[in-house]
């Protein structure tokens, strides 16, 4: 496949990818106006994509199966399963006006399904950066994330925040990405593995999980629930306020369900601010602690981990990791494993050691650092 040409007109034909990402910390965060700390990694998704003379779009990947057809004109609703989220990345940039160019798509991918590494914000991203180039139009990066955001939530009907496209559409190599959802704002954060000795492992622990169920929906039902009886748009606005004050105010609402998802998105925040500060001041080795402390606040207050995350960061930590956590929305999927770089592959051992004790299968682990984002992406040109 020849690399994608820009010019006035549509292209001929090209390749686009876009990086899963993994979130360092900060989880459940984004869709409370809050802060969270991603970096996209080297494992991609790539769509090569050729324009196509029948007004259909003609949608492939490896190991899902039948081709999907669909119109430039698809709502949502029309499309569903995987190709919901090339459907609606379609639909979403039609909206903006973009003019569509119906192609033939053939999507692979080095970002796993299901374990927590937002595969489909991947998808999503690059299928865009596809559409983009086929008709010949630019779209600033953060417009390219609000619309595949927009894709995930209205077309595909999961109710996902927007840290995951944002990680996938500004990843920088060397570097964390600081999503500031109430302020709107993004920061490059030195994120340098290798010069501090350091890796940062994913252990995929083979639990699918999936954002569009309901127990993420229930999440975000209970903070909003939350944020109307304390008088606040989100509940980034008390993050500020003396925590057993606010949780005390929240007493009579239920049996103190509401009032511990709370504390966790406040004391969530918190955590994140001191990750960011110990990253600027090249403290690598001792947010370790903190990333402890966010699974231990997911497990307790949001109740998003499942024994399997559990038990691979209980065994990372007794294996020798720096500090370890769920990442992703939870039920299933990944633990990340911060460890000195001559201890990874024993702490890889343990974990699998842990989970052949415990009657599981082994699970996957691989390193990560961070990497650049979606493209390549024609520059906006958008007066």
């Amino acid at each position: 496949m020849a690399e994608p040409t820009f010019g006035t007109g549509p292209s001929t034909g090209g390749s686009w990818s876009a990086p899963g990402r993994v979130n360092l910390i900060g989880e459940h965060t984004d869709y409370n106006n809050g802060l969270a700390l991603p970096i996209a990694i080297g494992q991609r998704t790539t769509v090569e994509a050729v324009p196509a003379d029948d007004g259909v779009y003609r949608v492939s990947s490896a190991g899902h199966g039948q081709e999907v057809l669909f119109g430039p004109q698809t709502q949502p609703g029309e499309v569903t399963g995987w190709a919901a989220y090339v459907a609606g990345t379609v639909w979403a940039l039609g909206e903006l006006g973009v003019p569509l160019v119906p192609g033939s798509f053939t999507i692979s991918s080095e970002v796993p399904t299901g374990a927590g590494l937002s595969s489909s914000a991947a998808l999503e991203c690059a299928v865009a950066c596809g559409v983009l180039g086929l008709a010949g139009r630019g779209l600033d990066r953060h417009s390219l994330a609000t619309a595949t955001q927009r894709a995930e939530n209205v077309y595909v009907g999961a109710p996902t925040g927007g840290m995951d496209q944002l990680a996938s559409a500004f990843g920088r190599a060397g570097s964390a990405l600081l999503v500031d959802v109430g302020a709107d704002s993004l920061e490059q954060v030195p994120f340098e593995l290798t010069e501090s000795g350091l890796e940062l492992l994913v252990i995929d622990t083979g639990s699918s999980h999936s954002h569009a169920d309901g127990e993420y929906g229930a999440r975000r039902r209970s903070c909003e629930q939350a944020a109307a009886a304390l008088g606040v748009a989100s509940l980034r606005d008390v993050q500020d306020a003396p925590l057993a004050e606010t949780l005390a105010s929240l007493a009579g609402l239920d049996d103190g369900t509401i009032a511990r998802r709370v504390r966790h998105v406040i004391t969530e925040n918190a955590r994140v601010e001191r990750t960011v500060a110990l990253l600027r001041e090249k403290r690598i080795t001792e947010i370790g602690p903190l990333l402890l402390a966010s699974h231990e606040s997911l497990r307790d207050d949001y109740e998003v981990t499942v024994p399997v995350l559990d038990l691979a960061v209980d065994a990372a930590m007794a294996s020798g990791a720096l500090g370890a956590r769920m990442t992703g929305g939870g039920f299933g999927g990944s633990v990340i494993a911060l460890v000195d770089a001559g201890l990874s592959e024993s702490v890889a051992e343990g974990v699998s050691a842990a989970f052949v004790d415990a009657g599981h299968a082994a699970p996957t682990t691989r390193s990560v650092v961070p990497a650049d984002g979606a493209g390549p992406l024609l520059p906006d040109t958008t007066p």
